[in-house]
């Protein structure tokens, strides 16, 4: 018990160093690159270092000094000058290379909890000089590369792996570019403020619940026997005495009992009340998976939130309109 706890106690000041060392990144990145949905990149937000295929490369031009210089030949000395200066001149061309490189973000496209949101960005350069080996990515995930040669501007999808419902704001983008010879990388860390509308993961609660919302309003189907008063109607043998309007008979008028009825809407609700026991995101994952039914089958279906009521109808706004007013449900509420 003893050895864990004092295992604990030291890895925690090493997640508060880089807990702090992350802020402290992040606040300066803001400085330098602040948020904006078109960026410019210039020398105030590039960074260039060796790589390590360019480090192998001074390792190389290093024995090959040490060679030369053991057995005093020239001509190995002539390649190790050479490779020094080809290493000298490299970081200046992979530096220009992502200079004046403009950035847009252009959309996204909504996804599903645990599914990969999407954003549309727009790559373009002035000038003449061709843009090669350009690379975007939200790290870890595998980026997208673009080459403006003989076209100066492309657009480019961004994937990026989503895990909650609701407004997801994306990370820092890095674009990044290794040409030419790949020994020298050259990144920018952006903020082109994109958001993503994440919907429900849709997981399945059963066939849709067609019929069995109660209705409201002047919608619905009258049918006997509920729960809601009518009218009086003259009594009948077999009627329930409870149903017996006894303060009228008692008042000299005839026997009449009480007609009782309640009114079904045929219409496709998803109600947030047929979950009823459910946790609240369990409710939300049921109701997005009974509106991509209904939408699929040709059902015209409406939706009930507390607080939001969406009339029956369908088609790809109405769904996109259902699906919002679940992925913007309120995380506590009840």
């Amino acid at each position: 018990m003893n050895h864990s706890s004092s295992r604990s106690a030291s890895r925690n000041p090493l997640r508060m160093l880089a807990e702090s060392w992350r802020n402290l990144t992040q606040r300066w990145l803001s400085r330098r690159a602040p948020r904006a949905r078109a960026i410019t990149l210039n020398h105030s937000r590039l960074f260039i270092l060796p790589t390590r295929a360019g480090l192998g490369f001074l390792v190389v031009v290093v024995l090959l000094w040490l060679l030369g210089t053991n057995y005093e030949n020239n001509l190995v000395f002539a390649l190790t000058f050479l490779l020094v200066s080809i290493f000298a001149v490299l970081p200046l061309h992979t530096f220009a290379n992502l200079t004046g490189v403009h950035l847009r973000l252009l959309g996204t496209r909504a996804a599903f909890a645990g599914d990969f949101a999407e954003a549309e960005i727009n790559v373009s350069c002035e000038g003449r000089r061709e843009r090669e080996w350009l690379e975007l990515s939200w790290p870890p995930e595998q980026g997208s590369r673009v080459d403006l040669c003989e076209q100066k501007s492309a657009d480019v999808c961004i994937s990026l792996p989503v895990v909650k419902r609701g407004r997801v704001q994306a990370p820092r983008l890095r674009v990044e570019s290794r040409f030419p010879l790949g020994l020298f990388c050259c990144w920018s860390r952006i903020d082109l403020d994109v958001e993503f509308l994440v919907y429900p993961r849709p997981i399945s609660a059963g066939p849709l619940p067609l019929g069995e919302a109660i209705a409201e309003g002047e919608f619905g189907e009258v049918q006997r026997g509920g729960d809601d008063y009518a009218a009086l109607k003259p009594y009948q043998a077999g009627d329930s005495l409870r149903h017996v309007a006894w303060k009228q008979y008692a008042a000299g008028r005839d026997l009449y009992s009480k007609d009782y009825e309640r009114r079904t809407d045929t219409r496709l609700w998803l109600d947030w009340d047929l979950l009823d026991g459910r946790a609240v995101e369990m409710r939300l994952s049921n109701l997005c998976d009974w509106a991509l039914q209904a939408e699929k089958q040709g059902i015209a279906y409406g939706l009930r939130l507390p607080g939001v009521s969406i009339e029956p109808a369908l088609g790809p706004e109405h769904q996109q309109r259902v699906l919002q007013a679940l992925a913007l449900y309120p995380e506590r509420g009840q």
